[in-house]
Parts: structure tokens; sequence; C-alpha cells
């Protein structure tokens, strides 16, 4: 059967052993000498063994005792360590988050809001990984990651979406492309007879004119962005991508918007319903939302602008 012994004793047992006083040991227990000694007597009762030699002239451990002390060491330096730990992760000193996110987000709308998340919790590890919308939502339902900023793949009552922004979906080709040098926004219908390249994100067109549109036209399907802009830039096709899916760096292509109707990919944090997020991971989820209620109050103050445009 396991000895019941407090902490609190075996701690006394140390300080009595290192400053070989029970007076010295209770001062610094801040408690009275007959406390440390009672605390002892019941220690080495519940052991069935005494842990220090009966002299009234010195404190000197039996062999038992000294068989005792350097576990004993171990023990509460495990624990201080332990709770300091344990301390640190509660105030988020430490810790680590996995992040998923869908690449346009990861690219466009989070290294300024990872930069105020390293600057304020520098101690806290970040891993970011990017993927689909489908694939991000299922390492959020395998618990893969910790939560995820991305779009609704599919709606699943077991997730929890909060929107925090979104893009207005259109058309990216060349810069030499008919679609290219029209005025203003294009509609759904202007689409019909171009050849298209399809990709993941013609899902979000689902219900809308465009899903038709895009199946006639799509002479492809090309899931990865770096092969699907090569081929839009080789001249193999128009695409339809959220605007802030459009490649960055690229000046031989240009985004068009797409109207009658808008359609809009909403994006935000998903995470599993009735799941708690750990402090870290909790840390960098408010950092996430705040950001983004901080650019829509600056929009609104300002009076210009489209809060939910990305």
């Amino acid at each position: 059967m396991a000895v019941q012994a407090s902490l609190s004793q075996w701690r006394h047992f140390v300080w009595v052993a290192d400053l070989k006083s029970f007076h010295a040991a209770a001062e610094r227990a801040f408690r009275t000498q007959p406390a440390i000694s009672l605390s002892i007597r019941q220690l080495e009762a519940r052991l069935g063994e005494a842990l220090f030699e009966a002299n009234r002239k010195a404190v000197r451990l039996t062999a038992f005792g000294e068989l005792c002390l350097p576990r004993v060491r171990d023990l509460l330096e495990f624990h201080d360590r332990t709770l300091a730990e344990i301390e640190r992760l509660a105030r988020r000193d430490s810790g680590r988050v996995t992040l998923a996110a869908v690449p346009s987000a990861a690219a466009r709308l989070l290294p300024g809001i990872i930069e105020r998340f390293a600057a304020r919790y520098p101690s806290i590890e970040l891993s970011l990984i990017d993927d689909t919308a489908r694939d991000v939502q299922h390492r959020v339902m395998r618990r893969q990651v910790d939560f995820a900023f991305t779009s609704v793949w599919e709606t699943d009552s077991r997730l929890v979406f909060r929107p925090l922004t979104s893009d207005r979906m259109g058309v990216v080709c060349r810069n030499d492309h008919a679609l290219a040098n029209h005025e203003g926004p294009i509609t759904w219908d202007a689409l019909r007879g171009q050849r298209l390249i399809d990709n993941g994100t013609t899902r979000l067109l689902s219900d809308t004119p465009g899903a038709a549109v895009v199946a006639e036209s799509a002479h492809f399907f090309v899931s990865n962005m770096i092969s699907l802009t090569a081929m839009v830039e080789a001249g193999l096709g128009a695409t339809v991508l959220p605007q802030l899916a459009q490649p960055v760096g690229h000046s031989g292509l240009c985004f068009v918007s797409v109207e009658e109707p808008v359609v809009e990919r909403r994006l935000g944090l998903m995470s599993l319903d009735g799941q708690a997020l750990s402090p870290a991971a909790r840390a960098l989820y408010d950092v996430i939302a705040e950001a983004f209620d901080e650019r829509d109050n600056d929009i609104d103050s300002s009076g210009t602008g489209d809060a939910t445009n990305g």
C-alpha cells in the first residue's frame, strides 16, 4: 500500500536534513518547531521507519533516511518543475500551437498577424500548415491541428466556424486575354465559350449561375496553385479564384471581378465543437480575431471600403 504522506511533510524532511536543525527548518517553513517535529513523526509513522536518529545533540539521518533523501529531492524537484511549467502554460509563457490555413490566407492575411502574436507571446512555438480547404477541414476533424483559418468546405455539425472576412470570386487570366480587356466587372455569362481551368475553389460556386458556366467551359482540372498559375501563364485558359488567391508577383496576370451575382468566399476560424483550446492555441485564436475586429473598426470609423472584402 502506498504511503499517504503529503508533499509538505517530504519537504520538511529535506529541510531538516539539509539544515541539520528542526528549529531552522521551522523558520524556513514559517512553522513552529513542535509543528515540524510532529510532521516528521507522522511521516516516520506512515513509513514504519525512522528517518532521523534519536540524538538530542545533533540531527543525523538514519541509514534509511540517507537512502530516502536523494529520492525525495528528485520527487520535489519534479513536482516543482512540473508545477512551474503548468503555471507558464496557463500564463501563455510557453506552449505549442498548430494552425492550418488555406494558402491564400496563409500568404496574404496571416503574416502580419503572426508577427503580432510572436511579439506578444515569444515563447510559444507555432506551426503553420497550408492546405486546400477540404484537407484543412479534415485536419481539424482528425485533431491534427488546434484550429484553422479557412473557408468551409462542407457543412458539419461537429465544427464551429467563426467568419471574419470574405473575398469576391472572379477570374484570373493573362493580361492579353479577352476577359482582361473588359471595362469593369463581367458577368458569369461572359465566361461562356472561354477555355477555363477548373480548380478546387470552384466548389464555392455551387447553387450560383457560375457553376453551370464553369462546368460547361472547363477543359482542365488543376488543384495545385503553382501548377494552376503556370498553366494560366502559358495561355492554356483562365481560372476562377477568390480575389485573395490571385497569384502574387505574377505581373502578367490580372484579376477580373465577376458580378450578377457577386459570389463571395467566407474566411474565418474553424474548430471542433466542444473541444477546449489549449492556452497557447487560445492566445493565437484571440490574436487573429482581434486583428480582424480592429480592421472592421478602422473601416467603420473611416467610412470607406467594405469590411467584408479581402
